[in-house]
Order: C-alpha cells, then sequence, then structure tokens
C-alpha cells in the first residue's frame, strides 16, 4: 500500500517512466483520445462517466508526484477563459503560468512524440484540458 497522493499503478507507471521534458495530458470527455494522443503515449483510461473522475481532482495527484516546468491550456475558439483556468492556476502556484494554445495548436502539441502519457477523464466542463511538461529534480 502506498502513503502517497497517487496509487493509480498504471498512471504511476507511466508517470515514473516519463522523464524531463515528457509532457502529460489530462483530458476532458470530450477530448478525442484515439485521434489526438500521440500513439506512443500511455493511455489511461479514468472515464468512469459524465463528471467523473475530473481532470481537476487527477491534477493534484499528479502534481504531487512529478515536478512540473510548464502547463497549457486549450483556449477556446471564441477568446474567452474558462472558470477552471483560475482553479488550475491555484493549484500550478504562483510560479507557473498557464499558457493558452489554439485548439488546433493544442491537439498538435499532443500528437508529438514527447507526449508520454494521456489520462482520459470523465470531466464534462469544457476546455478542461491540461498538458503539463515534466521539469526536474534539483540536485541535492
Amino acid at each position: 500500500m502506498l502513503r502517497f497522493p497517487l496509487i493509480h499503478p498504471p498512471l504511476l507507471a507511466a508517470l515514473g517512466a516519463a522523464g524531463h521534458g515528457a509532457r502529460v495530458l489530462i483530458a476532458d470527455a470530450n477530448y478525442s483520445h484515439s485521434t489526438n494522443v500521440h500513439p506512443s503515449a500511455a493511455l489511461i483510461h479514468l472515464n468512469l462517466r459524465p463528471g467523473l473522475v475530473t481532470v481537476e481532482d487527477v491534477l493534484g495527484p499528479v502534481l504531487a508526484a512529478v515536478p512540473v516546468e510548464a502547463a497549457a491550456v486549450m483556449r477556446p475558439d471564441d477568446g474567452s477563459t474558462p472558470e477552471v483556468f483560475a482553479r488550475y492556476a491555484r493549484l500550478l502556484g504562483q510560479d507557473l503560468e498557464l499558457a493558452p494554445l489554439g485548439r488546433q495548436d493544442f491537439y498538435a502539441r499532443c500528437r508529438e512524440p514527447d507526449l508520454a502519457v494521456c489520462v482520459a477523464t470523465g470531466d464534462d466542463k469544457l476546455y478542461a484540458n491540461i498538458l503539463l511538461t515534466i521539469g526536474y529534480i534539483r540536485p541535492s
């Protein structure tokens, strides 16, 4: 038994295999996990039903497990800012800004070979996707 906020074995394995610069997509229920993810990325299904599990539910434990050096979100076509972005910013902390990407640019980034993990959630909020870039652990 792990004494750690993240206990999902396939997700732990996928994150453990990813290194500095690898990307982790935590995707909402509307995201196309079959066409907008690099084929070598580990696909972790946590989408039990609409609204469960949310991106935010996954983001907290992932942030506790890996260092993150960058985070991108999918900007709505109308240029608006979804409310969930503020919650992500709070979880990420003051030192890490959310970089908004247009929808097609976000998809293109997620199809690149450095996408190591895609977590499919049941989050039914629109534009709830977040793409994390794993950082590094500073030497002691």
